[in-house]
């Protein structure tokens, strides 16, 4: 006997078995949903793919999966920004594993840079320094106060001055450098160099010439003064009228046209010296001057300011007095040029910015000198010390009733037309 109610038995619960159906027929079997997982995260990665969690997705068994509108999507990881739920920090994504390749440097580019960098630095330091020695220069002799000039001839020729002058020198430096304190200034030494197409030239003017002072006009006032005839030493017309009568006397007793004026002072004459460390000079002989201070032994040796300049200005210690000083200031100021010039001076800032500042500083030029000009200079007289030009004295032929040194007039005709034709100079000196 069944004690259940209809529809309840064990044998006939109806249509809706296992519903509470009174349903004879039996419901068919229901389908569970799945849970799908993502991929288990490998050794070393976070879980996950160390981003957001992968939501588990849910597949109807009947059939219900991906792309058929049940899941819409949500459950792939596409809602975090990628396909295969890998989001900005999921395997794959920056930062994890995977990086975007770093692109090659442009070798071409970058040397580029570097050049007109390189060029710009170089063009803005050679034009600043430029300007600044330029400014460094005294232009202080005005050679259009020169009045009855020979033609021009080919090249170019400069007068070279070393004065006597202590302008700006303290008591110390006076006695250290054995300059006495006399006022005002005469020349020391005077030089002609003549460069051109072939050889650089130069020439000597013992300061015990005997010349004629010409008619001229005076470089401060402007007055006129008649030739007398008057005959006297070379240094003697430095000392009347300054650089102006000494280039115009210079110019009427030759017949060479002075281009360039340079003259230095002592001061600046051994601040150069010791800017560049020293000038290596042979010396002749033994010299003990208590006049000028030199006390040297004969062979090689690296002079200092002091000693160079006790060295140019020695005569009573020489026996051919002053044409034997003139050729040691030739010898020496060829020297030093040759110094200045050398790429350890030039291609060195910290000994051709000192060089520079003490030499422009002590140079006094004409008013037409420029820095191509002096350095055209300087590289002659190089050459001159090199064995590539010729050094002399201006050709002697005795003493003149006065006891000045008079020139040998016909020696000195075919020397001025060499020069002034720019040929090779044949003719020698004393």
């Amino acid at each position: 006997m069944n004690d259940w109610p209809e529809g309840f038995s064990g044998d006939n619960r109806g249509s809706r078995y296992g519903r509470g159906s009174s349903s004879a027929r039996p419901e068919s079997a229901r389908v569970m949903r799945q849970v799908r997982r993502g991929p288990a995260a490998s050794p070393g990665q976070a879980p996950y793919g160390g981003g957001v969690p992968q939501q588990p997705s849910y597949v109807d068994g009947g059939g219900h999966g991906p792309g058929d509108g049940y899941d819409s999507g949500y459950n792939t990881g596409q809602v975090y920004g990628s396909s295969g739920g890998r989001g900005p920090g999921g395997p794959g994504g920056p930062g994890v594993g995977v990086y975007e390749p770093r692109p090659a440097p442009n070798w071409r580019r970058r040397i580029k840079v570097t050049a007109i960098t390189v060029v710009t630095l170089l063009v803005v330091t050679s034009v600043g320094t430029y300007f600044w020695a330029d400014s460094k220069l005294n232009r202080d002799v005005d050679l259009s106060m020169v009045i009855d000039r020979p033609e021009a001839g080919e090249g170019t020729n400069y007068l070279i001055v070393g004065s006597d002058s202590r302008k700006g020198m303290t008591a110390e430096e006076k006695k250290k450098l054995h300059t006495g304190s006399a006022e005002g200034k005469r020349t020391d030494s005077m030089m002609i160099l003549h460069t051109g197409g072939g050889a650089p030239t130069l020439i000597s003017l013992p300061r015990d010439s005997n010349v004629t002072i010409p008619s001229f006009k005076g470089s401060d006032s402007g007055k006129f003064y008649a030739a007398t005839g008057r005959q006297t030493k070379l240094n003697a017309a430095y000392s009347e009228d300054g650089p102006e009568l000494l280039v115009r006397t210079v110019e009427a007793n030759t017949g060479l046209r002075i281009d360039h004026y340079v003259e230095i002072g002592f001061a600046g004459f051994a601040s150069i010296v010791d800017a560049v460390g020293g000038v290596e000079m042979d010396i002749p002989q033994d010299i003990k001057d208590t006049k000028s201070g030199a006390d040297l032994k004969k062979g090689k040796q690296t002079l200092d300011g002091e000693q160079a300049l006790a060295f140019v200005r020695t005569r009573y210690a020489l026996q051919g007095s002053d044409l034997d000083r003139t050729k040691n200031q030739q010898k020496f100021l060829s020297a030093l040029a040759n110094q200045v010039a050398t790429p350890g001076t030039v291609l060195n800032p910290f000994k051709l910015y000192p060089t520079m500042g003490a030499g422009l500083d002590s140079l006094v030029v004409d008013k037409d000198m420029g820095l191509f000009d002096l350095a055209s200079m300087f590289w002659a007289m190089k050459g001159v010390s090199g064995g590539d030009g010729k050094s002399m004295n201006m050709p002697i032929a005795g003493n003149a009733p006065n006891g000045n040194l008079q020139w040998n007039t016909a020696k000195v005709k075919t020397l001025v037309s060499q020069l002034k034709n720019d040929e090779p100079v044949t003719v020698s000196g004393n």
